[in-house]
């Protein structure tokens, strides 16, 4: 989206009559939408295969290096994703001294959420309650409490 050239580019190529009005999202998901095909298409192979037979062995094996490639797929859907939701509050977050390195391999959120944060000050005759946001990140290896800037 900050690339001006690229944009224009982008636009140029997708209205050409070869890409048939296709974005270029849809090139990048077809790969894998084959892929989800080819594993139907062979369910319905294995169903009208004989028992035992040498057909339904290598159908079989298709079918299994298949899922398997599948499965892979979506485990790097998730790591990329992951790494995306880490840049992105990476961004958002300031942190006072840079000792804690939000982004990295292994790191992913779980869990992330705003909360209210009750503040007792027992000073005063009267308990003043007073509150503030106060978001949690939970990772998978540690948990981040962070607060909106002032």
């Amino acid at each position: 989206n900050g690339n001006a050239g690229f944009q224009q580019v982008l636009e140029r190529l997708e209205s050409d009559p070869v890409c048939q009005r296709l974005s270029l999202k849809s090139f990048l998901i077809l790969p894998f939408q084959r892929i989800t095909r080819l594993k139907l298409l062979l369910q319905n192979i294995l169903k009208r295969t004989r028992p035992k037979s040498e057909e339904e062995v290598q159908a079989t094996q298709a079918y299994d290096a298949l899922e398997k490639l599948i499965k892979d797929c979506n485990e790097n859907v998730q790591r990329m994703k992951s790494t995306e939701e880490l840049i992105y509050l990476s961004q958002k977050i300031e942190f006072e001294c840079k000792i804690f390195p939000l982004i990295s391999q292994s790191r992913r959120l779980v869990k992330c959420g705003e909360l209210t944060a009750l503040d007792f000050n027992n000073l005063s005759p009267k308990w003043k309650v007073t509150t503030r946001p106060i978001y949690l990140h939970l990772f998978n290896d540690c948990l981040l409490l962070s607060r909106p800037k002032e």
